[in-house]
């Protein structure tokens, strides 16, 4: 049961100070060592700088340049140029750390904050673990060991750099004691030091990472159960309201703008969930005990291996293992069950905890029903449950040894925790990366560096640079051998410049730019020095002729000023803008929801109820545009064009081609949002998916009357 630590006299207070430095100095070691951070010249190196460690680079950068304030628009304005970069449609998870880290990013470095920040996650965990366990009066010993191993489990730590949410959990022992206080404290009161820890812990679960807030809103809805058809104390279910009110306040208002600033609520989403990806990156059980293949010891992970080659099905591979010392307090922790259980006797509450957290997020599950029968799919990685199994059954390990080991010598009991401690440290932290990968980490960030500089000296402050391949963010196929996200790479190493990347996905503020991709060369500067752009960047890694034939005809046409990168993928060919450039138009309409994807052999995009489209009118005055449809069904019906929710025509549709025909339309500034209504329902037309069909488009045109310049208009 949760009770309340006794004072204790000034000898002692400072041997517990001298503990928790301790622990920190070892948890820094360990960090260091793994990381190879010995010297400042590495504090200035990432630890990982491929695909989605650009993401969180990119995100501590914006944070840096004060584009992501909370309760504000998330407008990231050296990307996505010219208009911006729009990320209100994706929220930033732990946005106040984000922006402490960007705040240290401006002075000690981009890459140092973003290490620091991995260090401070490190620290974070195993003060929450030490202090969780010694409320809970075990001894020091125990609390050290189990605090250090809680802060290396393997879900956590060899996330990095690339899940960088994820590796901060200090708020789940916390967490979990907020819980037990509620549940089973018969001494919460609300001047107390519990209800400041169950308070102070829904406030941090509430602006961090929403998994972890999922989970532990789970087993705080379950203490205010047992509460109420227990011992029904007043303070205890109080607290406890009050608790998950503050939590869910909290991450209303530090996510509102998604729901405050989003522009196209009927875009896709940015982020695509499905059935399927709840049972992909479900918990399974078994890896709970499964070594990763790049275990320290070859012995185990020869398991990984052979898990990784019999296995067809696997998610986000090997980050449940719980570590031997975890895997010994879940094995104790089940025996124990099963023992009250055949004796009658009360279980543990960590085993109702687990149990229920196992039955959630487990594969077949309740989040695969909730999934499937309510739609529920936006946490579909339920397997990240493992920081919260590692955490009950870590706490239930030295809860457990320290009584065991009451009776021993004070040596004798310090030496099995520091033996505990070392044996699953070096269990649960992988093997470090090969000498060879970190010295082509530092080539590339020195790559960077130098193209930086480069293009900060060859081009004016405010610059435009058109990045191609075009990709849309986040979460794209990239072609070819390109990495989702290495187009953040300049905006990280410069200071001045903006790019076109970056840009939201699905989104018509930003479909010009797919206009631009099969363009000829010279269709190409023409209209990107038309829009005021000074360079052309390009990624050969996107290129399977690594962009040969697209350079050589930009020569060919004179344009030879060139800037490379010292590894040769990155070139910058400079351009020649216009002094009166011009905003970047869309030539066609932007798909919302309501549409299936077209399959490659079908002429028709066919929608499966309402279908929504837009398009981005940049300027600041109403532009005219002429509208025109050819639309199909698969059964008679009228079909309504709404255009911001105002009717604009009905026609009636069948299966042979139907035009329906706008002109001159007013378009306002801004985002526009059209509405294909259908007066019929759907109608399945066969298995499989995307078979749910009401009307479709077999064309889809718009031509724009553009704002008439001094003198005359023109049409585009």
């Amino acid at each position: 049961m949760p009770t309340y630590p006794s004072p204790t006299s000034k000898a002692s207070a400072w041997a517990a100070r001298s503990r928790v430095v301790l622990l920190l100095l070892v948890t820094t070691l360990v960090w260091a060592w793994h990381y190879r951070m010995w010297t400042p010249e590495a504090w200035q190196v990432p630890t990982d700088y491929v695909g989605d460690a650009h993401e969180i680079l990119a995100r501590i950068k914006a944070a840096s340049e004060g584009d992501t304030f909370p309760l504000s628009p998330q407008v990231i304005e050296r990307l996505g140029a010219p208009f911006g970069a729009y990320w209100n449609g994706y929220p930033t998870p732990d946005k106040p750390l984000m922006l402490f880290l960007g705040g240290l990013a401006r002075g000690i470095g981009l890459f140092a904050a973003a290490n620091a920040g991995l260090l401070l996650a490190q620290l974070a965990a195993a003060l929450a673990f030490y202090f969780t366990a010694r409320w809970l009066r075990v001894r020091w010993e125990w609390a050290w060991a189990g605090a250090l191993l809680f802060a290396y489990t393997y879900h956590t730590f060899h996330r990095g750099l690339a899940h960088f949410s994820f590796v901060f959990t200090w708020t789940v022992p916390l967490g979990l004691l907020a819980v037990w206080l509620v549940a089973q404290s018969r001494r919460l009161e609300w001047r107390s030091r519990g209800a400041v820890v169950v308070l102070g812990s829904a406030l941090a679960l509430g602006v961090s990472n929403p998994y972890n807030l999922l989970f532990w809103g789970q087993l705080l809805v379950w203490a205010l159960a047992a509460q109420w058809f227990g011992a029904r104390r007043r303070a205890n279910l109080q607290i406890g309201l009050a608790a998950g009110a503050l939590a869910v306040a909290a991450f209303l208002a530090t996510n509102a703008e998604v729901w405050i600033f989003v522009q196209e609520p009927e875009g896709l989403p940015l982020l695509a969930r499905n059935y399927g990806g709840t049972e992909r990156y479900a918990l399974k059980p078994l890896e709970l005990f499964i070594p990763p293949q790049y275990h320290p010891w070859d012995l185990f992970a020869a398991f990984g291996e052979r898990y990784k080659r019999w296995s067809d099905w696997r998610g986000e591979d090997y980050m449940p293992y719980l570590g031997l010392a975890g895997i010994a307090g879940l094995v104790w922790l089940a025996l124990s069950t099963v023992r009250r259980l055949l004796q009658r006797q009360r279980l543990p509450g960590q085993a109702l905890a687990a149990g229920w957290l196992t039955a959630y997020a487990c594969v077949g599950g309740l989040t695969n029903v909730l999934a499937f029968f309510a739609g529920f799919q936006v946490f579909r990685a339920t397997n990240r449950v493992a920081i919260f199994l590692s955490a009950i059954v870590l706490v239930y390990l030295v809860v457990r040894l320290a009584r065991l080991t009451a009776g021993w010598r004070p040596a004798w009991s310090v030496a099995a925790a520091l033996g505990l401690a070392t044996l699953g440290v070096m269990d649960q932290v992988p093997r470090r990366w090969p000498d060879e990968i970190h010295a082509r980490v530092r080539a590339d960030v020195a790559s960077d560096r130098q193209l930086g500089r480069e293009l900060e000296a060859a081009l004016p402050r405010g610059a435009m640079i058109f990045q191609l391949p075009v990709l849309g963010f986040p979460e794209v196929l990239p072609p070819h051998r390109l990495a989702d996200y290495e187009h953040f790479r300049p905006f990280l190493a410069t200071e001045t410049l903006r790019f076109s990347y970056g840009a939201a996905k699905f989104r018509s503020r930003s479909r010009w730019q797919r206009d631009l991709e099969n363009l000829d060369a010279g269709s190409l500067v023409h209209r990107l020095e038309s829009y005021g752009f000074a360079a052309l960047y390009l990624n050969r890694k996107g290129y399977e002729d690594r962009a040969e034939r697209l350079l050589s005809d930009l020569a060919a046409l004179g344009y030879t000023r060139r800037l490379q990168s010292r590894g040769g993928f990155q070139v910058v060919v400079l351009l020649n803008p216009t002094a009166q450039p011009k905003l970047p138009l869309g030539r066609v309409l932007t798909y919302g929801q309501g549409w299936h994807p077209r399959p490659p052999d079908d002429p028709v995009r066919w929608a499966s109820g309402d279908a929504a489209i837009s398009y981005f009118n940049p300027h600041d005055r109403p532009i005219t545009a002429d509208l025109r449809f050819e639309l199909t069904a698969v059964s008679p019906r009228e079909v309504t064009l709404r255009h911001e929710g105002k009717p604009l025509r009905t026609v009636p549709v069948a299966e042979g081609p139907t035009e329906l025909r706008i002109p001159d339309l007013q378009l306002v500034p801004g985002v526009n949002r059209f509405t294909l209504v259908s007066s019929a329902p759907p109608v399945r037309t066969g298995g499989g998916r995307y078979r749910l069909r009401t009307f479709g488009l077999k064309e889809a045109a718009i031509r724009i009357v553009l704002p008439p310049p001094a003198g005359g208009a023109g049409r585009e």
